[in-house]
């Protein structure tokens, strides 16, 4: 739902204080103009700040996606105990969720421009999101970092999180997606082809959920690896310089799509140098290709890492473009 400024009365000058007013005929004194002046700036200034304030609502928290320890590692350094920033959304129905995954070439993440901006974006349209700070090469493991498996099973641990925590968090858990940008958008692919297996009688509850998100927002995504348009920073970061030629076709993602694939959205430029537009067109070609529901918007101007995009002719069409089309799936209401 969209945030509505509340009606707070007409602040026009007529409906100004008495005190204020000025005989049309006498100037003011210099100190009379300056407290005038300064006394209208402020009036100015809380029009401005109470409907600000009042879109700050529901409920913001940071919880560890591993709560009760990562399976094989006893690690708890920075890097090592990824978590989940959930922000919760108040509604009087329980609403879609998504996992947030900000990109970095699997080295860091951009939690700003591709987290929180995101988180925020979200909120707006009544839908609750979890960033996860997915564990990555760029800290962690005793300087070593992470590569494959790690942010893959973390990712999916945290859709699965969401999924076994819908009722608490209000969310509907037959609506749960995940958007990724960059690298994040290639860990967005992997999560979307390729899913953790469930298990009914585990004792952890996340385990007995699906990891499988219902939609899947890739954001100038790394998706090709082992090719020439493959962006081998992210490529190396996940897989190390030396990996064997099946490991790296098993995560080139456009492989993996299958007819479980969730409905996809895909934004791109062609003017990205960092990772070439092929990557996403190649798995819109293989969505098309197996029956999943995928709408592209391709945008010739624009550098890599765009996010919202707001400030870039053309490409900033596209975040409008995605709400209409989480509207026609049905995550969300608001327009």
């Amino acid at each position: 739902m969209i945030y509505e400024p509340p009606t707070t009365g007409s602040h026009s000058l007529e409906s100004s204080s008495p005190a204020f007013y000025l005989p049309p005929k006498i100037p003011p004194e210099p100190s009379m103009r300056l407290c005038v002046s300064v006394f209208l700036f402020s009036c100015l200034s809380l029009i401005y700040i109470v409907p600000c304030s009042a879109q700050s609502s529901g409920s913001t928290t940071t919880v560890k996606l591993w709560q009760d320890g990562i399976p094989g590692s006893d690690l708890k350094e920075d890097g090592d105990t990824p978590e989940l920033i959930i922000h919760q959304v108040v509604s009087d129905q329980p609403t879609a969720g998504v996992v947030i995954l900000p990109g970095g070439g699997y080295g860091h993440h951009a939690i700003g421009h591709e987290g929180h901006a995101f988180a925020e974006w979200f909120d707006s349209m009544g839908i609750s999101s979890a960033i996860c700070t997915y564990r990555m090469r760029g800290k962690g493991n005793e300087g070593q970092g992470y590569g494959h498996p790690a942010p893959m099973i973390d990712a999916q641990r945290a859709i699965q999180t969401l999924r076994s925590r819908a009722q608490e968090l209000n969310l509907d858990p037959n609506r749960i997606g995940v958007i990724g940008f960059s690298a994040g958008g290639h860990l967005a692919s992997t999560v979307a082809t390729q899913f953790a297996q469930v298990d009914p009688n585990a004792t952890d509850p996340v385990l007995r959920v699906s990891s499988r998100p219902d939609f899947c927002i890739l954001c100038y995504p790394v998706i090709a690896l082992g090719k020439p348009f493959t962006h081998q920073g992210s490529q190396k970061n996940l897989l190390g310089a030396d990996a064997g030629a099946d490991l790296v076709e098993s995560l080139s993602n456009e492989t993996r799509v299958s007819e479980q694939t969730p409905p996809t959205f895909l934004f791109h430029t062609a003017a990205d140098k960092a990772v070439p537009v092929q990557n996403s067109l190649v798995y819109y070609e293989a969505c098309v290709a197996h029956g999943v529901d995928v709408e592209m918007h391709l945008f010739n101007d624009g550098r890599h890492g765009l996010g919202l995009a707001a400030s870039t002719p053309g490409a900033s069409q596209w975040a409008d473009l995605c709400q209409q089309w989480l509207i026609r799936h049905a995550m969300t209401t608001a327009n």
